[in-house]
């Protein structure tokens, strides 16, 4: 089953490539750089929001599930993507945003200009407000965006209306899932794009559809199941049907799961047999440069999957992640949304090393690898973007304090010496929508394809040989000892991968030989913050993961 081992390539479309030569990423700038993506050695395409949308968020705020959003193309032409991508072997995964819609939803619209009690108001969470003028929001609920999580509407007459919940933006509306119209319309869409051949669904902030209909406040400690907006134990009916729509089409199409949750049980559930296939693992992504930290996550995520037969994935960044060059070139290497500063210092090389070594040390892990569009290429996050151009609303509703996601987000660099560095075509006359920094002339895919020791080098070599790995190894890993801060681990008994935490060098177990390295031995010797995978010779020790 190609997704269980598959290595799939995040698009971010507004931001990959210009077909148009309007500085915004489109379709069309899609299907020109299939050649590269095949090249790559991807089997699978996720693309995030492409659907028509003001763009409040990203594109997480839907208007239409059913058309393309004008400035990335047509209807058409994501079906003509669709097949071109088939037909060189390549899947397209679509995003669904289940928890919420766009308040320019014609449903939401409707909402508005219904009275308070309406039909059109129950497909969302619309309450009056608490104390005497019920000036009071319903909860006291914290959103994902920093700020409030209810806005209160107004009355026909002028006078202050009912208050609607939104638990991202006051664009975004949480809709009602207790309401059979929310769940016929998810199924449609499903059903509508599974016709136009996609290979699968990713289900945006899964586990935060369902809410408590008391709508009480969030307990100090809620036990397993009892937060009221989150990991409700109803959740799992609408996915189990989302599973058999899916699994009454040729071929497997794929529900992929964001979720976040620490609880490893609880997190497993989503993954048994009737429901989602895989769901992301953030766990790892957001856990710091140390041989401990990773170990423990490695053990967690894989004894976690284990009970439910679903595949584990391996995800080094997103579209909402400070970039991994960047990230492991901080004193603290960890990732939080909570904690993200402007003006923290960071180490490029330190990270671009680190950075190389996290991406041979995922790629040797069983399961499904995800990549970030930018990361093959060592894009490092731009965090000088000036003030008027940024459009991430979680910067501007934490007051400034939380630079926001454009950093990540920046157009990639394809060809050429200066700005906008084959993004747009030659002829273009509008700027990228987000600038790029002058130093990425060296980052371009043009720059690097040639160049052996470029971080686009590594990744296509890597994506070839874990191909080959995935057919013949197994998906069990059994950990060596190799001293403090290495982790090393076998898959089988032909490789062996050694990822080197320390501060020195470090012998490497006698071996067939070396088939990737990270960065160049030393005397023999892997350097610090490098991964290098083997070839081995002998029968690995018998301690699994």
């Amino acid at each position: 089953m190609w997704w269980r081992s598959a290595a799939i390539y995040q698009i971010y479309p507004r931001s990959f490539a210009d077909g148009n030569g309007d500085g915004i990423g489109d379709l069309a700038g899609v299907r020109r750089h299939l050649g590269y993506l095949k090249d790559l050695g991807i089997d699978a395409i996720w693309f995030t929001p492409w659907y028509a949308s003001p763009l409040a968020d990203g594109g997480y705020d839907v208007a239409d599930y059913t058309s393309i959003d004008p400035r990335f193309g047509t209807l058409d032409e994501a079906e003509a993507l669709i097949q071109d991508a088939l037909a060189l072997g390549i899947r397209t995964i679509i995003d669904v945003v289940p928890n919420h819609i766009s308040d320019q939803h014609p449903w939401f619209q409707a909402a508005l200009a219904a009275e308070p009690g309406s039909p059109e108001r129950e497909r969302f969470w619309f309450r009056p407000g608490k104390g005497a003028d019920g000036s009071e929001m319903p909860t006291h609920w914290e959103s994902n965006f920093s700020g409030e999580t209810w806005t209160r509407t107004t009355n026909a007459d002028g006078t202050p209306g009912e208050w609607y919940l939104h638990l991202f933006t006051p664009q975004q509306p949480d809709l009602n899932w207790n309401h059979p119209d929310v769940r016929r319309m998810h199924e449609d869409v499903l059903k509508f794009w599974f016709d136009r051949g996609v290979g699968g669904v990713r289900i945006d902030s899964a586990a935060l559809l369902v809410k408590d209909d008391t709508l009480p406040e969030v307990p100090e400690n809620p036990g397993p199941g009892a937060h009221p907006n989150q990991d409700r134990d109803e959740l799992h009916d609408i996915y189990r049907s989302w599973r058999a729509i899916a699994d009454s089409y040729p071929g497997t199409r794929v529900l992929v799961g964001e979720i976040w949750l620490p609880d490893i049980d609880r997190f497993a559930k989503y993954l048994r047999d009737d429901e989602l296939h895989t769901a992301f693992n953030f766990d790892f992504l957001a856990r710091p440069w140390s041989a401990s930290e990773l170990r423990e996550s490695i053990d967690a995520t894989l004894a976690a999957h284990a009970p439910v037969g679903a595949p584990s994935t391996w995800v080094l960044s997103n579209h909402d992640v400070t970039r991994p060059v960047t990230r492991y070139g901080r004193e603290d290497s960890s990732f939080a949304f909570l904690k993200k500063r402007t003006g923290t210092p960071t180490d490029l090389v330190r990270g671009t090393r680190r950075a190389r070594a996290a991406a041979l040390l995922t790629a040797a892990l069983p399961g499904a690898l995800y990549i970030y569009q930018g990361d093959e290429l060592g894009l490092p996050e731009v965090e000088d973007i000036p003030e008027e151009l940024l459009e991430d609303p979680m910067h501007f509703r934490s007051g400034g304090v939380d630079p926001g996601r454009d950093g990540c987000r920046v157009p990639l660099p394809w060809s050429g010496a200066e700005p906008p560095f084959g993004f747009s075509p030659a002829e273009a006359s509008a700027s990228p929508w987000l600038p790029q920094p002058s130093t990425w002339a060296a980052l371009t895919v043009q720059a690097q394809q040639a160049d052996p020791s470029s971080m686009l080098w590594l990744y296509r070599q890597a994506l070839r040989m874990r191909r080959v790995l995935n057919t013949t190894a197994e998906d069990e890993v059994s950990w060596r000892s190799l001293g403090d801060d290495v982790l090393a681990f076998d898959r089988g008994t032909e490789f062996l991968s050694v990822t080197n935490l320390s501060d020195r060098s470090i012998e490497l177990p006698d071996n067939g030989g070396i088939l990737l390295s990270s960065s160049p031995l030393q005397g023999g010797k892997l350097p610090p913050d490098s991964t290098a995978w083997l070839r081995t010779q002998h029968e690995p020790p018998e301690i699994r993961a």
